[in-house]
């Protein structure tokens, strides 16, 4: 008997990963007690207000909100450090501790171990409810450490007019005010982004929103989670000049002829901010996105924008921070500024500089070897949404996982290390496309050519469960392809922005797409038919979808696959139909003329 023990022990320990038996697992919550935690130290207020969400997430996934305790199974612990970097690991007394070298880093700690316990980022944006457990472990050898790889990670929440702002200021904080994106909507914001490990928003800024720093609360909101502000292209030193500039109290936007009153505009708002952490543009436009005022030739331009941030410079240094190299700035050579730095334009070394895509996902920029040297590095802006000409793509969020992966990661390897900033106009819209960047900001070696397809699945896994997910990769992975062909927004092969004398609304009527009915084995219905096999994917999927996700699952998967294909076959099938009647004319008139000879 004692000799079969031990061989069956063998057998056990041989079958075991290593060769070795696992130690018992951790267990952080046992199905009857709420889970513990404990704050060692001094934390920041970004660690408190993750620590809510925690609570509130561990209400979701056990039934009961998390809770203080001396004799807790989780401890909390803010280091000094620059990065937001973290630790999660077991000590010898069998207690997880969330180590945060600062405030950010100890609260995406936090919100790692939410994600262990089965929270998706999209909890609140996306609908995603947590699945309940009654058990929730490690293992005893449990270690996770993360360093950031980009140092500034955020978005830019633009053309929010399409969605967010009205969905803001007349819903979810009704405001009197038209247009006010307030601290309640800003702080769901802020929220998600320390889900997804992100750390700076450029505000909202379109014609008709109220300035962020104007709107009590906002600023309090954002210091609270530890979220940096920055702001556009346009935008410098921090102020809103649509929403803020008054041209009937200051006079004009130019800094050629009226310096004083610029300055002291720019001042104010560095006033305001002092003591707190910024992103700081460098820069001078016109009041909204057009040429900086005051100046024609080339030369003028040149010395304009040069005396511009020269000032700039010393009003940093006099009004925010004496040292002001150590204070994050951003320099953004777009559009016409781009021609002015090449022309000799002298940018601080350690002052980032932040290159654009076209619009629609690609580079045009990157910096050279000479460039790639300096002390601020380099940055990029990147879009995922986008309204202008030719077209814009507000509707749906698109984009190809591959693209963004390509283009993302030649920007990493050439040192766009400082600060990665993409466009959204609202984030629910962009959930997956966002969340892709924003991993990859976060840890560029997460993501290899190979494992893209892996993240998709493992995403879609995520929000709706393993069979779901490995269900839905398929279709969605054509979904991308088929989008990648031509976006729905484009389907109507048309242009916006046009001459409104010319066309109406400015825009153009919409015509015959490119796609074939006689060359490549009639791709137009084969498009269709691809779309048609998606479709029927998605709705029988929709079968294994637990009754609290189909919110999500409708918003993520099904409105944005059933919509694409409806706005294809819209187009596709009134280009068929327009076809057939031209055939038809064609023999209609070809009988006649051979009546009218015959006869």
């Amino acid at each position: 008997m004692r000799g079969g023990k031990q061989f069956l022990f063998i057998i056990i320990f041989a079958l075991l990963p290593f060769g070795r038996l696992r130690a018992a697992d951790v267990v952080w919550f046992d199905g009857q007690h709420p889970v513990t935690y404990q704050i060692v130290g001094r934390v920041d207020p970004v660690v408190k207000t993750a620590l809510q969400m925690f609570c509130d997430d561990m209400r979701q996934v056990t039934g009961m909100k998390a809770v203080a305790s001396r004799q807790a199974t989780i401890r909390i612990i803010q280091g000094k450090g620059s990065d937001d970097g973290f630790k999660l690991s077991v000590n010898r007394k069998g207690q997880i501790v969330i180590e945060g070298h600062n405030g950010r880093g100890t609260a995406y700690g936090l919100l790692e171990l939410s994600r262990q316990a089965g929270v998706s980022p999209w909890v609140w944006w996306g609908d995603v409810v947590p699945e309940r457990k009654e058990r929730l472990t490690v293992p005893s050898d449990f270690l996770m450490e993360h360093n950031p790889s980009v140092a500034y990670r955020g978005i830019f929440i633009n053309d929010e007019d399409w969605s967010l702002r009205n969905w803001s200021w007349k819903n979810y904080e009704p405001s009197t005010q038209f247009g006010t994106i307030g601290s309640k909507t800003y702080k769901a914001i802020f929220q998600l982004l320390l889900r997804l490990r992100g750390n700076t928003i450029w505000p909202a800024m379109h014609p008709g929103t109220p300035g962020f720093f104007t709107i009590p609360g906002n600023k309090e909101m954002a210091n609270s989670c530890g979220i940096l502000i920055g702001t556009s292209h346009c935008e410098p030193l921090l102020r809103n000049n649509v929403a803020e500039w008054d041209t009937q109290k200051r006079g004009a936007y130019n800094y050629i002829t009226n310096r004083k009153e610029v300055q002291q505009y720019w001042i104010e708002r560095l006033q305001q901010v002092k003591g707190s952490e910024e992103l700081f543009t460098l820069d001078m436009r016109g009041i909204h996105d057009g040429s900086m005022e005051g100046v024609t030739t080339p030369q003028e331009k040149l010395d304009g924008l040069q005396q511009v941030i020269d000032d700039q410079r010393e009003l940093l240094r006099k009004y925010y921070q004496k040292e002001v190299e150590k204070v994050p700035q951003v320099f953004i050579p777009y559009k016409e500024v781009l021609e002015i730095f090449e022309s000799g334009l002298k940018v601080p070394d350690d002052v980032t500089l932040m290159w654009c895509d076209d619009n629609y996902g690609y580079l045009t920029r990157l910096s050279d070897t000479e460039q790639q040297k300096r002390s601020g590095g380099g940055g990029v802006y990147y879009h995922l949404s986008y309204w202008g000409r030719p077209h814009d793509y507000l509707w749906l969020t698109t984009t190809q996982p591959g693209l963004v992966y390509h283009e993302m990661k030649a920007a990493y390897d050439h040192n766009c290390r400082r600060l990665w900033i993409v466009n959204v106009h609202d984030p629910k819209v962009a959930a997956y496309d966002l969340e892709l960047f924003l991993d990859m900001a976060w840890d560029i070696d997460a993501l290899q050519p190979s494992t893209i397809n892996r993240h998709l699945e493992r995403w879609l896994c995520t929000q709706f469960g393993e069979e779901a997910g490995k269900r839905l990769f398929p279709a969605m992975h054509e979904f991308y392809r088929l989008c990648g062909i031509r976006k729905p927004e484009f389907m109507g092969w048309t242009q916006v922005e046009l001459d409104r004398k010319i066309y109406p609304r400015g825009r153009s009527q919409v015509i015959d797409t490119e796609f074939s009915q006689t060359e490549f084995g009639d791709e137009l219905n084969s498009y269709l038919a691809d779309y048609a096999t998606i479709c029927q994917a998605i709705n029988e999927t929709e079968r294994l979808i637990r009754p609290e996700l189909k919110d999500a699952y409708f918003a993520h998967i099904k409105y944005p696959v059933l919509a694409a294909n409806a706005m294809a076959v819209k187009m596709l099938e009134a280009q068929k139909a327009r076809s057939y009647y031209q055939g038809q004319s064609d023999r209609t008139m070809e009988s006649r003329e051979v009546n009218m000879q015959q006869a």
